[in-house]
């Protein structure tokens, strides 16, 4: 993967957010999304290898669009800053999420916002076995890497069904269950940038099947 390549085409692209420069450079940006759909082909098959339970998501499958969102996001570029995918996307679930980006690139996972239905499937599951998953978080190596779960809005009281002085009101109240860390892109260019996802994507795994198994059994 050239990602000098990509995070060049980047840059121009954030200098030139428009529509008439992306056609102009379309040429451009097929071959640095083609490079990039090449090697999520590549960790496709890696992290099968090293996890039963991985869904396979071919790099097709697992890129996102380029394009924002202007519908729900009026104000923002017509164009992201940056390439992203997830990987083991099985669906309705949280998959294992990789930026690449300018300055700055990004592993993540989990839950962002769930619907009603999976976040009462999570806290049911927090309800049952909360110091399983407090113990994933507390892990020194994963704490190191992740730190603490992402913070995002939280109810202000415990939720319907659960009493305040619950063991786990803290997890209980939250509505996002997600972890990320950030990382500089010129981490990427190094020849061991692989070595890195791979090992992110270990490091994360028993969160991400934690709360995977909450929204589907």
């Amino acid at each position: 993967m050239n990602f000098k390549n990509l995070v060049t085409f980047l840059k121009e692209l954030e200098n030139n957010n428009n529509k008439e420069w992306m056609d102009a450079n379309r040429k451009w940006y097929t071959e640095v999304r083609n490079d990039f759909i090449a090697w999520l082909d590549v960790l496709n098959t890696e992290l099968a290898a090293l996890d039963d339970e991985y869904y396979d998501t071919p790099g097709k499958k697992g890129i996102n669009r380029i394009n924002n969102n202007l519908m729900f996001h009026p104000n923002k570029p017509i164009y992201k800053n940056h390439f992203g995918a997830g990987l083991d996307k099985r669906p309705n679930t949280g998959d294992f999420y990789i930026e690449i980006g300018i300055e700055r690139s990004i592993f993540a996972g989990g839950l962002w916002r769930p619907d009603s239905k999976r976040l009462r499937s999570v806290r049911d599951a927090i309800d049952y076995d909360g110091e399983k998953l407090k113990g994933i978080l507390a892990k020194k190596s994963f704490t190191n890497m992740f730190g603490a779960l992402y913070e995002d809005a939280k109810l202000t009281n415990a939720p319907k069904g659960y009493h305040s002085d619950h063991p786990h009101i803290g997890l209980l109240r939250n509505k996002t269950f997600a972890v990320a860390t950030e990382f500089s892109t010129k981490e990427v260019l190094k020849p061991d940038f692989n070595k890195k996802v791979i090992k992110a994507y270990l490091e994360i795994l028993p969160f991400r099947r934690y709360l995977n198994k909450a929204v589907t059994v």
